[in-house]
C-alpha cells in the first residue's frame, strides 16, 4: 500500500498550484458554487451528454435551481459557458463549454500534473 503522506503532499502541492493561479488576474474568478456546477458539466459533457438550461438547473449542487440559474448566466457573462439553441427546437437551449472553458480545465489539470511530479 502507498504512503498517505505521498498523496496528502501531492494534494497540498495542488492546493498552492491552484491559489497561485487563481489569484493571477487573467485567470477567470469563479465563486464555488459557480465551480460546482461547472465540475458538474464538465463531468456530463465528458460523457458526450448535451445538457439543456433545464437539467443544469436539476444538478445537484446542493443550490436552489434559480442559484443555479443565476450562476448559469454569471458564467456566461464570464465567458464560461455559452447557449445553443436546438436545431428543430428554438425553445431548447443547451450550456455549452467555450474555448474559455477548455482553458480553465487545461490549467487545472496542469497544475494536477505539475503537482503529481514534483
Amino acid at each position: 500500500m502507498s504512503d498517505p503522506t505521498k498523496y496528502s503532499a501531492v494534494y497540498l502541492r495542488f492546493l498552492n498550484l491552484m491559489q497561485a493561479i487563481r489569484s493571477l488576474p487573467s485567470f477567470p474568478h469563479v465563486d464555488p458554487v459557480e465551480e460546482r456546477l461547472l465540475n458538474a458539466l464538465a463531468a456530463l459533457w465528458h460523457k458526450g451528454h448535451r445538457v439543456t438550461v433545464l437539467e443544469a438547473m436539476a444538478l445537484p449542487v446542493d443550490v436552489s435551481p434559480t442559484t443555479l440559474h443565476r450562476r448559469l448566466k454569471s458564467l456566461r457573462s464570464k465567458g464560461l459557458v455559452s447557449l445553443q439553441t436546438d436545431a428543430t427546437d428554438t425553445r431548447i437551449k443547451y450550456v455549452v463549454p467555450t474555448e474559455q472553458t477548455e482553458e480553465y480545465f487545461g490549467t487545472l489539470g496542469r497544475c494536477l500534473n505539475e503537482a503529481g511530479r514534483s
